[in-house]
Parts: structure tokens; C-alpha cells; sequence
């Protein structure tokens, strides 16, 4: 648990925390400024990849296996990779995986390969992000306490989905003015200036563990923090709140072949670019206005209807509404999707800092593991039925799974907004006795934190 803060940086569990006091923490700047610049690098490449994809094979199923790269390796590695956030350095983590996914991306731009060995790059340069977000995860409650937290949050999330937002729709031009290897050169010099920035502006802490002998086994680290998240119901149902995005994450993978249906070739990067920043937008949106208006113990009772107003829109796509429509619902949606800010302030007051590495690293794995899934079974399905068909599925699907989590949670609530008025730690909400950073995550890229 991050420790307290005193003086005029105390404040009461009910009083909001404003950005202009999140961004007077240097830390935060500087954990902020890093991640906005690989944002906006990572859009580029992703507009680049799904329009060339697409233009080449015009097949929904290979554009989506080669979108959904960017959300797999964690099946793979993620849950165990994440495990070193609590063996080393939280500060240390993040540069060398800012610096190695550096070098990996500018291999890519400079080196002409075959797809298969390009995919293979991709694949790991994604693994790298892993014990990246867990560490970042880990050390924003050490740097934002309390309300700031989940301002800190909102901020990020506002951050990723505006730097979607306008790294879709201007990602077209781009990549058309300097070619896909030139996008993929401005990725790689995004993560070098993370780390420098990291480097500058982030202090350094010890791990939160010693790494004895047997710390190092990185898979024992994985086994607990699957008991510490899914041995108890609240931060069980949190986390299943998460994974909920792997439903209403669909569309995006689906947005190239969705754009044939509207226009020519000639403006179908422009249509993508267009769809994929619908849900960005509206996530921007729904974060600002769910962060400043609503306040803390109310998100709790929010959650439930919310997270099944990110999954209803989509059901509308079965109509087949013309582009103005889609992008409506699919914004809508993302409006929607900011309930994930309650999920993020409850489950960080309950995981202790010795686990928060393991336990956010887990959560994070399974919302990209789960997007990544979704959107390689969309593909599949839009083979056979059509992108329309598959999101208002998708939807359908989600809202059914969002219906039954809520119905559960609307039975754990109170315990949890009763355990946060008795506790007078400025955390926002608390786990119950029986009994989490980031959970959120439309998109993403992973979902970004």
C-alpha cells in the first residue's frame, strides 16, 4: 500500500482530486509523457498494419490474426513476465523494456523480412509491454494516492484514447507520407524517448521483495497471484469487470473489413481511421465526465449499468446503419466503457505492494489476452457471417456476460463501499476482510494503462 501522504496533500476519502493537482506530481508528468509518446507511435503502426494487411489478401480472418499480434503474447508469457516487476526495480523494468522494444522496432524498419519473421518481432516486441504496464501498474500508487489515483487514472485513460482518437484518423496520412517502414522507425524512436524520459523523471525504489533463491521462480509468482486475485469474490468479480472488454473490443479488429462495406479502396484508410477512433472518443468522453462529475462511492453503483452500456450499442450493427450510425454506437459504447476507472480504484486499495506486480500483471494479461481472442474469433466469424453480423453478436454476447456481473457485484457492493467508510487510509473504496493498477483497457493496446 502506497504510504501516506501528509500535510496539504491530505485529503478526505470523498473529496475529488482535481488534474491540475495529479499533474503537479513531477513523477507523474513523467510516467504520463512516457507513455503518451509510445502511444501515439503504436497507433501509426497498427493503422499501417491493418490497411496493408487487408489491402494485400483482402481477407477479414488474416487481418485480424495479424491485428490480434498485438494483444496474444500475454497468453504466452504474460502472467509469469510480469512476476519481475516485484523481483526488480519497478524503474529498471520499464527503461530496459522501452529500450529493447527500441531496438526491436527499429530492426523491423531498417531490415526488410518476411511477414512470418516480422510477426515473430511483433510477437515479442508485445511480450516486452508486459512487465512494462505491470511495473508502471505497480508504481502509480506509490506516486498518486487516494482520489488522485483514480484522477491519475482517468488522465492515462483520457490520454490513450485521445492519442487512439487522433492517431487513427491522422494515421492514414501518415503512414501514406512516409511509407510503413518509416511509421514503424517513429514507433522505435517513441519508445527511445520513454526511456529517457523515464530515465530523468522517475525516482528510484527498491523491489518490493528479496530476491532470494526461489523468488526467481517467476511461475510460483504466477500461481499467487491467481490465488490472491481469484481467491476472493470482490476482486474476482473486478477483474472479470476487465475482461468484459474482450467482447466490445471486436469491432476494432473488424474496423478494415467493416470500411469495405462503406467505400472504395481508394478511401478506406480513411474510413478506418474513422471507425477506429469512434470508441476512443467516446471513452474520452465518458472517463472526463465519469472522473469529474460522479463521485467515488457512487462509480461503484455505476459500474454494473455501465458495463453493460458498453456492450449494448453494439447489438444496433445487426441493422446495418449507415457510417454516421456505426460511428455513434461505437462511440457510445465507449462512453460506456469508462466504468473501468471504478474497477482500477477498487482493486488497487486491495492488492498489497509486495503484489501488486503479480496481481496487476495478471489482470492486464487477461484483458490483452482476451481482446486478442476476441478479435481473432471475430475474424473468423466475419469470414462466414460479415463484420456487421459478428459486432452485433459480440455485443449481444457481452451484454449477457456484463448482465450476470452485475447481478453478482449488486450483491458484493455494499461490503465494499462499507469497508471503505471504515477505514481512514484516504483510499478510495476497500476490499472486504475476506478478500486491486490498470485495469482498464478499451483497446488497445493494451489496454493501456
Amino acid at each position: 500500500m502506497a504510504e501516506r501522504q501528509t500535510g496539504r496533500h491530505r485529503r478526505p476519502p470523498e473529496e475529488q482530486a482535481t488534474y491540475r493537482e495529479v499533474f503537479a506530481v513531477g513523477e507523474f508528468r513523467a510516467l504520463w509523457l512516457a507513455q503518451a509518446l509510445s502511444f501515439v507511435g503504436d497507433q501509426l503502426a497498427q493503422v499501417a498494419l491493418a490497411v496493408l494487411v487487408y489491402d494485400h489478401t483482402k481477407s477479414a480472418l488474416l487481418t485480424a490474426v495479424v491485428y490480434a499480434l498485438t494483444y496474444l503474447p500475454p497468453i504466452v508469457g504474460g502472467p509469469v513476465l510480469s512476476g519481475l516487476a516485484d523481483l526488480f526495480p519497478r524503474r529498471t523494468v520499464m527503461i530496459v523494456c522501452d529500450v529493447l522494444r527500441a531496438g526491436l522496432v527499429a530492426f523491423m524498419a531498417l531490415v526488410a523480412m518476411p511477414v512470418g519473421v516480422l510477426s515473430a518481432l511483433v510477437f515479442v516486441t508485445v511480450l516486452l509491454g508486459t512487465p512494462f504496464t505491470a511495473a508502471r501498474a505497480a508504481v502509480l500508487p506509490d506516486v498518486l494516492e487516494g482520489d488522485r489515483y483514480v484522477a491519475g487514472t482517468a488522465i492515462n485513460n483520457i490520454t490513450h484514447q485521445g492519442t487512439q482518437m487522433l492517431g487513427f484518423l491522422a494515421g492514414g496520412a501518415v503512414v501514406a507520407a512516409v511509407g510503413t517502414h518509416g511509421a514503424l522507425g517513429l514507433d522505435a524512436l517513441t519508445f527511445g524517448a520513454s526511456a529517457l524520459i523515464l530515465v530523468g523523471g522517475l525516482r528510484r525504489r527498491a523491489p518490493s521483495v528479496r530476491r532470494e533463491r526461489d523468488a526467481l521462480r517467476l511461475w510460483r509468482g504466477t500461481r499467487d497471484g491467481v490465488r490472491l486475485v481469484f481467491g476472493d469474490p470482490v476482486l474476482r468479480s473486478l477483474v472479470l469487470f476487465a475482461w468484459l472488454c474482450a467482447f466490445y473490443v471486436v469491432p476494432e479488429g473488424l474496423a478494415a473489413p467493416y470500411a469495405a462495406t462503406f467505400e472504395d479502396s481508394d478511401e478506406r484508410a480513411v474510413t478506418v481511421g474513422l471507425l477506429l477512433s469512434a470508441m476512443p472518443t467516446g471513452m474520452v468522453v465518458g472517463a472526463f465526465l465519469f472522473s469529474r462529475f460522479v463521485r467515488p462511492a457512487n462509480r461503484l453503483h455505476a459500474m454494473g449499468w455501465m458495463s453493460m452500456l458498453a456492450c449494448l450499442p453494439l447489438v444496433g450493427a445487426g441493422a446495418h446503419p449507415p457510417l454516421w450510425g456505426v460511428v455513434a454506437l461505437w462511440a457510445l459504447s465507449g462512453v460506456g466503457s469508462a466504468y473501468q476507472l471504478a474497477a482500477n480504484a477498487a482493486f488497487v486499495a486491495a492488492v498489497p505492494a509486495s503484489g501488486r506486480g503479480r496481481a496487476f500483471g495478471l489482470a492486464q494479461s487477461g484483458i490483452l489476452a482476451g481482446q486478442g481472442l476476441g478479435i481473432l474469433v471475430g475474424g473468423a466469424a466475419a469470414q462466414l457471417l460479415g463484420p456487421e453480423t459478428v459486432v452485433a453478436l459480440a455485443g449481444a454476447l457481452g451484454l449477457s456476460a456484463a448482465a450476470m456481473l452485475t447481478l453478482v457485484w449488486n450483491r458484493l457492493r455494499g461490503t465494499v463501499v462499507a469497508g471503505s467508510r471504515d477505514r481512514t487510509d484516504p483510499l478510495v473504496v476497500a476490499a472486504p476482510p475476506s478478500g486491486g493498477d490498470e485495469l482498464s483497457g478499451v483497446s488497445g493496446s493494451a489496454p493501456a494503462p
